[in-house]
């Protein structure tokens, strides 16, 4: 099957008692048992449930996965990798990583006795120099939350192999119609689906995808046992998103090169961050890796903080909000929203300044998007 075909097809059969051509809600939290010795089948909706696991096997096969499992949030996701650690042990994680990850890295990991070091993954030499005799894990993101950097990323999986790590990557910004890390080597992707593989800002969850039958039953014990599972709901509003993932994705990407090449010509931005721009200092990696670009802009603005809230907040079309991935446009303020827990001094350190903005681009008609943006601009 190829991914269009996959993403309405995999784990979504016609329902065998109805006929029904979706997946059915499954708002169940029994099932009847057929012997007090039964050991197959679903039992209750925490340890599995139908629309759950249809989800779930839709998206492995868009990741080109044996396993994948969903969670109340991608955070939740997150935090479930970490149970796969004990104290003393230690994490390696790219310096520029979405600003819950770095939450996590430096709330919970620690609570658990875990230690954590961030590098410049941009550059592999740094990755190798900060793993330690203890270390256990790699941690990476490609494209980067908020500045679209690209990382060499099977270059970073064979040091990670090198050393016995394992290795996590966070593939919400591209999603698996433009890559598939695990075909690098990557041991677990993990996803928002709150962004473009649900696409229409109406649920929250997260997804752990991997290959390792050995990573199967301590993941599954976070899922199942931890409890932090997606609602049968959820899931279902989930497979509607990932049916039209591939038509969204190239419309997407579509608009976003459209706006960036707008913007970097505009006298009142500084700069743009698009890998799909030639400007771009990892365009051509990209062009490598991806086989697209995807629809997150990141823009330095030239002017100071009150002129980016009124740019911020002076748009018809593009809506300022924390989150990204939906079919609608929004632009967010990073050092306030998604990287806030960072200090001052590691946002500066990340080149999260004052005057920058991320745009997470929809689908709207691109002249209406670029009008909105010429006009918030002027008002600079």
């Amino acid at each position: 099957m190829r991914f269009e075909t996959a993403a309405i097809h995999a784990g979504q059969p016609p329902d065998p008692t109805t006929g029904s051509v979706i997946v059915p809600i499954y708002a169940t939290s029994n099932f009847v048992r057929t012997s007090i010795d039964q050991t197959d089948g679903y039992e209750y909706s925490r340890v599995s449930n139908p629309t759950r696991a249809a989800a779930e096997t839709c998206l492995a096969t868009l990741e080109g996965a044996r396993y994948a499992l969903l969670f109340g949030s991608g955070m939740a996701a997150e935090t479930a990798v970490l149970g796969l650690f004990k104290p003393g042990d230690h994490v390696v994680c790219t310096r520029d990583v979405y600003g819950g990850t770095v939450s996590l890295m430096n709330r919970i990991a620690p609570q658990r006795g875990i230690q954590v070091s961030y590098v410049n993954a941009l550059d592999p030499q740094q990755v190798a120099d900060a793993i330690q005799p203890n270390t256990r894990m790699l941690w990476l993101e490609s494209p980067t939350n908020p500045l679209t950097y690209v990382l060499e990323t099977p270059a970073l999986v064979e040091i990670a192999k090198a050393h016995g790590l394992l290795t996590v990557f966070d593939n919400t910004f591209a999603t698996p119609y433009l890559q598939n890390p695990l075909q690098w080597g990557v041991d677990i992707v993990v996803h928002s689906v709150t962004k473009y593989l649900g696409g229409h800002s109406d649920i929250i969850g997260g997804a752990l995808v991997y290959n390792r039958d050995d990573l199967h039953d301590p993941l599954w014990d976070q899922q199942a046992v931890g409890g932090g599972i997606l609602s049968p709901f959820e899931s279902w509003l989930l497979l509607r998103g990932m049916k039209t993932l591939a038509v969204r994705m190239r419309a997407h990407c579509e608009n976003a090169m459209a706006v960036a090449r707008f913007l970097e010509e505009h006298p009142k931005v500084e700069r743009v961050l698009y890998p799909g721009l030639p400007s771009h200092p990892h365009h051509e990696r990209a062009k490598r890796l991806m086989r697209g670009f995807g629809g997150m802009v990141a823009v330095y603005l030239k002017t100071d903080r009150a002129g980016v809230n009124r740019f911020c907040t002076g748009m018809r079309y593009f809506r300022l909000a924390s989150s990204l991935g939906g079919v609608e446009s929004l632009v967010g303020y990073p050092a306030t929203m998604s990287h806030s827990s960072l200090t001052p001094e590691e946002r500066a350190a990340q080149g999260i300044t004052d005057n920058l903005v991320r745009l997470s681009v929809g689908i709207e008609h691109i002249d209406d998007l670029i009008a909105d943006l010429d006009s918030a601009l002027a008002a600079l």
